[in-house]
């Protein structure tokens, strides 16, 4: 998906850039396949901010992705490639040769007329989903199970791709987007192929209105902040934070790992992200 550009006939469109989608359907989105979904503004239950600088945006409707990919066996035809306003990635409109409708996460290269399917028998082309043993080691995978079953956890966003490095028994071991390596049980579901949307990172949004609209309220630096607000606030003129970069709890921000070593979870990480 290309980039746009504009003539700078305002001060923010002189560096707003735009992805090109012409390649997406300019029809809505499948109404069944839909729900409603409304807007904390960043508040819990109780009305207070638990998440700051939440707030405001566009209106969406939710789209119901198929993560868990069941229907095994039967082929399903792609209908349209689709904006989704709740994630980075397109998605992929799909009917099944029974008729049912599903959408999944659309891949690099898949567009419609393209056939998928889901389980072993499918072919080792991107959008095709199936188990962990049945896919080769060395092929680029995406939308990763991390318990069986419970439907794809990893490599979801636009442009994230993992790869199968080898398999061992029942668990095979997965170099992640992030450098860290990981073992998931071979039961596990994966989709084949790279995430589509490549060209995201690259959109420059020009102006902070376009943030608003996205759903974020502005973002306060702590140094701007009074001693009363921020451990590090005050100080006469621009005088920095002073110290090392802390949260507004005062917790070490840059650097300090802070994953609970007694994580059930440690003992499937074979190699750790790079810092």
């Amino acid at each position: 998906m290309a980039i746009k550009s504009f003539n700078p006939t305002t001060p923010s469109r002189r560096h707003m850039t735009v992805l090109d989608k012409s390649g997406l359907s300019k029809k809505g989105p499948e109404k069944s396949l839909t729900k409603g979904i409304s807007s904390t503004g960043g508040r819990n239950n109780q009305g207070r901010i638990t998440t700051r600088f939440r707030g405001a945006g566009n209106k969406r409707r939710y789209r119901v992705i198929d993560f868990k990919r069941f229907k095994e066996g039967v082929p399903a035809t792609v209908i349209s490639i689709e904006y989704d306003p709740n994630r980075t990635a397109n998605i992929a409109l799909i009917q099944y040769e029974d008729g049912e409708k599903a959408y999944i996460i659309a891949p690099v290269g898949l567009k419609a007329g393209d056939k998928v399917m889901n389980g072993p028998k499918a072919e080792l082309k991107p959008g095709n989903s199936m188990k962990i043993k049945d896919i080769p080691v060395g092929v680029d995978i995406c939308c990763i199970e991390l318990t069986p079953g419970r439907g794809a956890a990893i490599a979801r966003s636009a442009g994230q791709v993992a790869i199968l490095r080898g398999k061992e028994e029942e668990y095979a071991q997965i170099k992640l987007p992030s450098g860290e390596v990981r073992m998931v049980h071979v039961e596990c579901r994966a989709m084949i192929g790279q995430v589509g949307n490549l060209d995201l990172m690259n959109v420059k949004l020009g102006k902070a209105g376009k943030k608003r609209y996205k759903g974020f309220r502005p973002h306060v630096r702590g140094v701007a902040q009074n001693p009363v607000d921020h451990p590090m606030g005050g100080g006469e003129g621009r005088e920095s934070g002073g110290g090392h970069p802390v949260s507004p709890w005062g917790k070490l921000a840059k650097g300090k790992r802070t994953r609970n070593p007694r994580k059930n979870s440690k003992n499937f990480i074979v190699e750790r992200r790079k810092k």
